[in-house]
Order: structure tokens, then sequence, then C-alpha cells
């Protein structure tokens, strides 16, 4: 998620008057609830009352046609009508008709929503999400949340809640559902690829720091600089901890926005000009008509804070959004090498409008350009060097909901097989059959993890050897490695 904000304004209350509002990527996710900061005095549509046909211009064909409709409607239905539904239902058609997952119309608590600010902590799961076609999908799992722990990865399509499928949801509707409070427990059904799996997730407090740094064990000159989100203090967060790795010896700079589903614009745009020169171009927007906006790296976005060491940045296909202007900004203006693989290719500006204290509606207003005019919609940015986890990180979740035991076949022990092996123990050939070396490799394998020798796949080894794939993942991470390797040779 991106936003452009115009000043800093209290983010514990939404402010009475009218105000509009935009951003850069589809409705947040089911735990940050949503970024947006009021700015720019422009209306779209303002309160429609008892008065709405009398109100539209009957100059023009197409309202004349709507206010036709309106009145025949309220006046000869054969059975009395709610006025507020005939205009919902007129607005929500309008949106509808414009077949854009990111255009949405919102009432109620739904909007109210929409209005909270990552300035506080959240509750939830921790994952981005966006519409599309008949569903919803991850657009990225936050660094350190429930959902980036349990396996999600972006590109999972959300098929349903608690076992009510979402066939239809609004990324609004589907994001109430995922949110909760700390300590619940909400089950997805998600689709991966052809594979189809549930998984039971705890929600939790969304930790509100976006910045995490390190000085590398191996490598002491090298700085380690992890950013999962751009927020209100992420500038501050980045400059901060640049300034501490410098003290701690850092002589160049890992900078990792994988996972980062974006968030406030003007964030993005004043880190990325700490590593640009002055004058150079940080990103473009482009609406229908008209030339493109550009925005350049100067003191007035980044205070004359300017980082000149070698850097590297690591993008992975759950870096959507903010991330994307940061990495494009860095890569096509200071010829920053990107690593990891291709970013999700979120290219399009959203503006929300408040329509009333109940309502307001968001709308695709413009395109996003990378420095060199590129439309990265959809395509994303593509790395210089090209680094993914092992295989075995990209296995489907397998549901902790079942046993499965000797001479059980399925797919699901097939990529449980799989991760024995990752893990060190030999469950013979993997193809899914449960054979005796397949079971005489689970009871090695809970021997060594104190757990009750079974001999079975159950729940409690199922969720332990999964942990432990987790952790192997995070030991074995090649994009890093080849970072350092690029930095230290």
């Amino acid at each position: 998620m991106i936003l452009l904000k115009e000043a800093p304004k209290s983010e514990s209350k939404v402010p009475k008057k009218r105000k509009r509002r935009v951003s850069l990527l589809v409705y947040i996710s089911s735990t940050l609830l949503a970024f947006f900061v009021g700015i720019f005095m422009t209306i779209l549509i303002v309160g429609l009352n008892s008065r709405t046909s009398q109100q539209l211009d009957t100059s023009s064909a197409g309202f004349s046609k709507i206010s036709q409709v309106y009145q025949t409607i309220s006046q000869q239905y054969y059975r009395k009508t709610d006025q507020k539904k005939l205009i919902n239902g007129a607005i929500k058609g309008m949106v509808n008709s414009l077949d854009d997952p990111y255009s949405e119309y919102l009432t109620g608590s739904d909007a109210s929503n929409l209005d909270n600010t990552i300035s506080g902590s959240f509750e939830g799961i921790g994952a981005e999400i966006q519409k599309k076609g008949n569903y919803v999908e991850i657009v990225s799992p936050i660094a350190g949340s429930p959902a980036k722990k349990a396996g999600l990865k972006a590109n999972d399509v959300i098929t349903a809640i608690n076992g009510h499928s979402t066939a239809g949801w609004s990324a609004t509707k589907t994001t109430n559902k995922i949110r909760g409070k700390k300590g619940t427990k909400v089950t997805l059904t998600i689709k991966r690829d052809q594979q189809s799996f549930k998984i039971t997730l705890k929600r939790d407090v969304i930790p509100v720091k976006t910045v995490n740094a390190r000085i590398d064990k191996q490598h002491p000159t090298v700085g380690y600089i992890q950013i999962t989100s751009f927020s209100e203090p992420t500038f501050k967060e980045v400059k901060t901890a640049i300034k501490k790795l410098r003290q701690e010896g850092a002589k160049s700079f890992i900078l990792d926005v994988r996972s980062n589903p974006g968030g406030i614009m003007q964030q993005a745009l004043k880190i990325s000009s700490m590593f640009v020169a002055n004058g150079k171009t940080l990103m473009q927007v482009k609406a229908r008509t008209g030339q493109p906006t550009v925005y350049k790296a100067g003191k007035s976005q980044d205070g004359g804070f300017k980082v000149k060491e070698p850097v590297k940045v690591l993008i992975d296909d759950g870096s959507a959004s903010a991330s994307e202007i940061f990495a494009a900004a860095l890569n096509q203006s200071a010829n920053v090498e990107l690593i990891g693989t291709k970013s999700f290719g979120k290219g399009t500006v959203q503006q929300v409008s408040q329509l009333d204290k109940k309502s307001e509606f968001k709308i695709t207003v413009a395109k996003w350009l990378t420095p060199n005019g590129s439309w990265i919609n959809k395509r994303g940015l593509t790395p210089n060097i090209e680094a993914k986890y092992p295989s075995y990180a990209y296995l489907p979740m397998v549901s902790d909901q079942k046993t499965y035991q000797l001479e059980d076949v399925s797919s699901k022990i097939k990529t449980l097989q799989t991760e024995l092996k990752a893990v060190g123990q030999d469950p013979g050939t993997i193809n899914g059959y449960f054979s005796t070396t397949t079971q005489k490799a689970v009871v090695a394998f809970q021997a060594a993890n104190n757990l009750d020798q079974t001999g079975k796949l159950d729940t409690a080894t199922i969720d332990k050897l999964q942990t432990e794939i987790t952790k192997k993942i995070s030991d074995n991470d090649v994009a890093y490695d080849k970072a350092v390797e690029q930095l230290t040779k």
C-alpha cells in the first residue's frame, strides 16, 4: 500500500471535514487495515439525500436517465423502497462497472476501517490482500507476522474463511472477516497453484516498528537493514539505523524490502532520496491526461542526509507498491543492483473520497512510473541478480488437521516427505506413499525433537516439521548471501 499525504495530522481520530486521499496499492491487509490520511480538498461526489433526483444535472441525458429510473422505482415499485439502498446501489453499480479491483464504494464500518492508520498497534494475521477475479489474494505477508510465520505467500488465493466461501467478497469484507483480537484464531482455505489447503492462524499484535538493523556476523563491515513497511516513523528509523551501523563499523549496506507490502509514499520517496543524487528522478505519476508529475531527490526529501556507501537491495514477489518505488528509484537513478526474485507489480494510484461521515469510495486515478518511465503494473521489477530460496521454500503448506500414517497415499504426504529430506531425514522415494522407510524417518525426526515416537505424521509432528523448515529457509537465505558476496568481493 502506498499513500500520498500533504501534512502530518492527528491519526487517532478521523478529521470531520471532507477530504480526498491518494494511495498507491490495493486495500490493506487483515491487520494493518489502512494507512490513508486526509489530503487535497476535492470531493468527487457529495452527500446524496432525499433531493437526489432534483440535484442531478438534468441537462445531461445520462443523469436524466438515472433520475428517471430513480423516480420510477421510488414511486411505482410494488413495494416500498429504501432510499438509501437505492442510492448505495446506484453508486456501487457505477464503481463496479469499472471492473477494477482497486476501485470500491465503502459504507458504515467498512469506511471507518479504511480510515484507520498505522500509528498504533494492530491485531490480525499480518497479510495485505487485494481483489483478484472472484476471490481475494495475498499481496504480501508482513515480516514477522502470523501469516509470514505460517508460510503464507504472495499470490495465495483465499477461497474461504472459517469454512465460508469468499467468492464474490470485496477486499474490505475479507479484511473484516480475517482481522480480530490477539490470541483468537481464524482458519483460511488457501489455493496455491493447483493445490488447496486449510491453515489456522492465531491473531497477534503486528509490531509498529518498521526497521530492523544489525551488523553481519561474518562480515562486520556489512550493515543489514530490513524495512517491513513504509509508515510514519520509517524515514527516521532508517536514518537512525544507518548512523548506528556506521558507528559499529559498517562500510556498506543491504536494504531488504522483501515481503514489504508498501505504505506511505512520502516515506518511500524520502528514504529513496537518501541514496540518490540530488536532482535525479525518484518516480513519476501519470494521470489520464497531461504530463507526468515527476518527483526528484533533494534536500526537501531527505533533509540533506545522504548515503554514499555501496548498497544492494533485496526484493521478492511480496515487495509491492512503495517497496517497488523505493527499489526502482535506487536501481534506475543510483545504479544499485536488485537481488532476489521479481517483485509484485502494483503500478496504479488510488484516490479515496469521503462522501459523508459514513461513506466513501476509492478509485484508480493514475499510473505511477519508474524513473525511466516504465510501468511495472502486473509485471514487477526484475532483479539484476536472481537469487531464490532453496526449492523446499516453495512447497505448499500442509494442514495439521489430519494425521497421516503407514500405507496412506496423498499429495500432502509427498510434500511432507520432501520436508523430511530437507531437515536431514531419509523418507525413501518421494512419491506420496507412506512407506516403512517414511515411517522410520518420521520416528527419527520425532526422537530428535522430543516428540512422541508414534511414527505418524500427526498435528504435533507436522507443526514441528514446518517450524524446522521455516528456520532452515531463514538459515539458507540465498539472496542475502549473494548480496554479502557482492559487497565484500
